[in-house]
Formats: C-alpha cells, structure tokens, sequence
C-alpha cells in the first residue's frame, strides 16, 4: 500500500526566541513493513543543526529556531509503501537488548492497578494470546477520550482515571506486559483512517517480544495489530524516547502549537 502523509507543526511565540531546540522523530523507519518511497523534513523560520541515528535506531533531527524568531514551521511529507505483516517486527541485528524494554520507566512504573491487570492474563500459557487478551481488557477498562489525561500522565494514572488516548494505552500494555517478564516497547507514527484524510495528531501503539515471532504489534485504542495502514517513525522505552517532537527553549515566551495532518493513500 502507498500512504502519503503530510505533517506541518507551527510553533508560535508572543515574544521573540533567542533560543529555542527541538528534537524531531518524523523520519519512518526502515523496517520489513515498510520502504520511504521519498521523504523530506523542511522548515521555515528555523536551521536544522544536526542529523544523526539514536541508540534505538531511530532517526533524529535537531532544530533550533531562528535567533530572535517568534515562529517556526516544520513540515515532514513523501510517500511510504507499506506491507502487512500482521504487526510483526523481526528483532534486529542490532540494537538494545531485550533486558533493556524489560525495565520499568517513570512512566511505566505498575502500581496496584497495571499488577492486578497483569495477573488477571497471567495464567495463559500462550505468550501470543496472553497479549492479545491484554490488549483486549485495556480496552473494556480504560475508554478513549481526550480530555483525561495529558503528555505526563503514567500508566497507573491512566489506568486509575479509566480514560486515555493512545499514548496512555500503549503505555498501560507496556507497564503490564513488563510486570508479566514479557518486553515491551513504545512506538511512534501515523495511521490511515478509514473515510478521514485530516487527523488530529499522530498515533502511537505498543509492541511486545514474542519468541519466535519477533516484536509485535497491539494498537489498544483501535483493538487490533498494526497492518498496512500504519507507518513507523521511532521506537522507545516510552513517550519519551519516541516522541516526534521534544524540545526545550530559554525565555518567558509563551508557545502555541498548530498542527496539519493528512494520511491518505
């Protein structure tokens, strides 16, 4: 399948920036599922000042906006031939080792609610269907909704409110797989929505190691396995490491952010 994906992000300022750096993560990845086609990140009212590959292979670039600038523009778009593989990742060559997607972070750290969800599949001898059923009792107990939860929110926060969007979904799965000695890992990119060209944001879902399969993949809010429809841009521990923007500046000036997203085939 062909996607073609156009992302504008517009940051805007109420004072001019002397300094102000983002890290991007909005290259796809190489990876069996998917070939960039072509692909570009521009900018208006920024430089980019480094480019380079992260320990978790994913490509980053770093973006400072102009000096004394009180906006910035950054579009990533091109096209990304996508194959079904039924959410399966092999693991690669190189990389971090499974130990290090084993291990909890801040924002994955289970409480007593994510321990309690663990162990209500843990008696399913299957790992493949063990997660499956994981994925499907996040579900049933945690709703979509926007308006519950923010970037900082942990998984036990989440899984406490009872709502969330994707990244605390996949954020819940990845605490409770890990609190089942299963690895798993956070995952950044885009999805092609039936019947809607114009998205909201980009999407996240979560991936877990299963001997002999490789990674695979568990989108919660949309119950299913990624297939043709999604594209990979980073993986991580968490949020955190995959994020398709992270940044910090210097000053008082307040930001206001504008997104453009289209995923069409």
């Amino acid at each position: 399948m062909l996607l073609q994906i156009s992302h504008t992000t517009r940051y805007s300022y109420d004072q001019p920036v002397d300094y102000a750096l983002q890290q991007l993560r909005l290259t796809p990845q190489v990876v069996p599922c998917q070939k960039i086609i072509d692909w570009d990140v521009t900018l208006e009212g920024g430089v980019i000042e480094a480019f380079y590959t992260d320990h978790h292979g994913n490509d980053v670039h770093l973006v400072n906006v102009d000096a004394g600038g009180q906006s910035i523009s950054i579009t990533a778009a091109g096209t990304v031939e996508t194959t079904d593989t039924a959410g399966i990742v092999p693991l690669p060559k190189n990389g971090p080792p499974l130990w290090y997607f084993s291990r909890p972070t801040a924002l994955t750290t289970p409480g007593a609610e994510i321990s309690a969800l663990a162990s209500q599949t843990g008696k399913e001898p299957n790992t493949l269907n063990r997660l499956h059923s994981l994925s499907n009792l996040i579900a049933e107990k945690v709703s979509y909704g926007k308006d519950g939860t923010y970037v900082a929110t942990t998984a036990e926060e989440a899984m406490q409110g009872g709502t969330g969007v994707c990244q605390d979904h996949a954020h819940i799965f990845i605490s409770a797989a890990r609190a089942s000695g299963i690895p798993a890992r956070y995952v950044s990119g885009y999805l092609m929505m039936d019947g809607q060209i114009d998205q909201d944001a980009s999407h996240a879902w979560a991936e877990a190691y299963v001997e002999g399969l490789g990674w695979v993949g568990f989108d919660v809010s949309n119950t299913q396995s990624p297939d043709a429809r999604y594209v990979r841009l980073a993986v991580g521990r968490d949020y955190h490491d995959a994020a398709p923007f992270s940044g910090l500046r210097v000053g008082d000036a307040k930001e206001t952010m504008i997104v453009n997203l289209q995923v069409q085939q």
